[in-house]
C-alpha cells in the first residue's frame, strides 16, 4: 500500500479525542499545511502536544498561512512549554487566550522544552517515563511520584505516545524515508518515532534510492502517510521567497517599535 496520499485522505486516520503532537517554532519546520487539513477534518476534544503555541502575525494569516492556534475550537487540552507570545505578537496572544482561559475551556499542562521532548523520546524508546530534577518542590511536582537517587530529588515524568504525529520534512522518497533541512528538523524526528500514526508533509518526493542514505534522519518505518504540498499552495517551496520577504518586514517593524519605545522611555 502506498504511503502517499492527499491531506484529506491522511486525516481520515485522525479521530475525536486523539492526542496530536506537532513541531512549532515559527514557520520553520512547522506542518502548517497539515494544520489546515486537520481543521477541515473537524475532529473534536483533541489534546495538542507542541513545543510552542502562539499566533502568527496577521500578514502571514492574510497570505493563507496557518498556525496551531486555529485548532483552539477543537481542543480540550494543550501540553506545551511556551504558550502565547511577547513583543509584536503580545496583543494577538492576549486577545486569543484571555477568553479561553477565563471560561476554563482549555486544560493547560506546562513543562520545560527539555522535559517535553524527553517525554516524547521516552515514548519513542518504549519506556514508561523518566526521573527529572526539574520542578522539584514546585507545583510542577504536584501529584507526581518523587524519588531521591544518590541524594538528589527527582519527579517522575510519564512518557508521551501521541495518537497522531504531524511533521514536516524537506524531502521524502517513495519508501517514506525523510530528510530535513537545517533547523527545520526541530522535534519532527522524535515526534515521528513517538507517534502511533505519523503524517509527514514534504516539499519534494524522489524515487526510492534517490536520497543519500547518510542524510536520511527519519526512516520510512516511522512514517504512515506522506503528503506532498501542492506547488500552487502558499506552503510550497515556490512560496519561500515571499515568506522571507514578509519575515523581514515583520521583524523590521518590530525593531522600529522597540526603538521608538526605547527613545520615548529615555525622554521621560
Amino acid at each position: 500500500m502506498s504511503k502517499f496520499c492527499t491531506a484529506d485522505e491522511a486525516m481520515a486516520g485522525v479521530h475525536d479525542g486523539d492526542i496530536i503532537a506537532a513541531h512549532n517554532w515559527g514557520l520553520s519546520g512547522s506542518p502548517g499545511y497539515l494544520f489546515r487539513a486537520l481543521i477541515e477534518r473537524g475532529v473534536r476534544d483533541l489534546t495538542l502536544c507542541i513545543p510552542n503555541f502562539f499566533p502568527l502575525p496577521q500578514g502571514f494569516v492574510d497570505m493563507g498561512f496557518t498556525d496551531p492556534t486555529i485548532l483552539l475550537p477543537q481542543m480540550k487540552k494543550i501540553i506545551s512549554p511556551f504558550i502565547g507570545a511577547r513583543g509584536i505578537l503580545s496583543s494577538l496572544s492576549d486577545a486569543l487566550f484571555s477568553t479561553v482561559a477565563q471560561e476554563g475551556r482549555l486544560e493547560v499542562e506546562t513543562s520545560t522544552h527539555g522535559v517535553l521532548i524527553e517525554r516524547l523520546h521516552a515514548g519513542a524508546m518504549g519506556l514508561g517515563g523518566f526521573y527529572s530534577p526539574v520542578g522539584v518542590d514546585t507545583i510542577v511536582a504536584e501529584s507526581k511520584e518523587k524519588r531521591t537517587i544518590d541524594g538528589i530529588q527527582y519527579v517522575f515524568e510519564k512518557s508521551l505516545c501521541p495518537d497522531v504525529g504531524l511533521i514536516k520534512a524537506d524531502k521524502a522518497d517513495k519508501s517514506g524515508n525523510l530528510v530535513y533541512r537545517g533547523s527545520a528538523r526541530g522535534a519532527n524526528p522524535i515526534i515521528a518515532m513517538a507517534s502511533k500514526y505519523t503524517i509527514a508533509e514534504v516539499f519534494d518526493v524522489v524515487e526510492s534510492g534517490g536520497l543519500d542514505p547518510e542524510m536520511i534522519v527519519t526512516p520510512g518505518i516511522f512514517v504512515d502517510r506522506v503528503v506532498k504540498i501542492p506547488d500552487e499552495d502558499v506552503y510550497s517551496r515556490k512560496g519561500r521567497p515571499e515568506i522571507i520577504q514578509l519575515l523581514a518586514e515583520v521583524w523590521l517593524t518590530q525593531s522600529n517599535q522597540v526603538e521608538v519605545a526605547t527613545t520615548e522611555g529615555g525622554k521621560q
